[in-house]
C-alpha cells in the first residue's frame, strides 16, 4: 500500500450505459496523468486516472479486459465501450479514470505526468507537476526490478 494520502469517503462511479458500476475504498488523493501513445488512443487524449487499493465492481459481466502490452491491461465496458481501469501487471497496482466519478473532491493535485516526451502540443495543463519521459519511467521500473521484453 503507498504512503499516499487518501479520500476520506467511497467513491461511487459508473459507466457511460451504468451497467458497470465502481466503489473505491481508500482511493489516493492524487491523479496520475499519462501521456503515451497507448493512452491516446484509447481515450483521444490524455488518461487521468485515481489509484485505489481496494474497488468492488457491479456488473462484472459487462467488464472485457484487453492486454494491451505484456505488463499492461486496459478494462471497458462491453456495452457502452466507456474505459473503466488500466491495471500495471507487475505491480497489480490499478488506477481508474476520473471521469467515472462523480463526486471526486475538487482541488486533487496531479502524482505526476508520465511519457511527457509522447504529449501532442495542442494541450498543456495548467497545474504544476512533476512530468517523466518515457525513458524515464521505464528506467524507474527497471531499477525496481521489472522487465519490458
Amino acid at each position: 500500500m503507498s504512503d499516499a494520502e487518501r479520500v476520506d469517503q467511497p467513491l461511487n462511479g459508473k459507466c457511460l450505459c451504468g451497467k458497470v458500476q465502481l466503489t473505491l475504498t481508500g482511493a489516493h488523493r492524487e491523479v496520475d496523468i499519462c501521456h503515451c501513445s497507448m493512452c491516446q488512443q484509447w481515450t483521444g487524449s490524455m488518461y487521468a486516472g485515481i489509484e485505489s487499493d481496494d474497488c468492488t465492481v457491479e456488473g462484472e459481466e459487462h467488464v472485457s479486459i484487453y492486454a494491451s502490452s505484456d505488463w499492461a491491461e486496459r478494462a471497458f465496458c462491453s456495452s457502452c465501450g466507456s474505459g473503466l481501469w488500466y491495471r500495471f501487471k507487475p505491480t497489480g497496482g490499478r488506477t481508474f479514470l476520473t471521469g467515472l466519478f462523480a463526486d471526486l473532491p475538487k482541488g486533487l493535485p496531479i502524482k505526476h505526468q508520465i511519457f511527457i516526451d509522447e504529449k501532442p502540443d495542442w494541450y498543456d495543463i495548467a497545474q504544476d507537476s512533476p512530468k517523466k519521459t518515457g525513458a524515464e519511467i521505464i528506467a524507474e521500473a527497471e531499477a525496481a526490478g521489472m522487465t519490458f521484453d
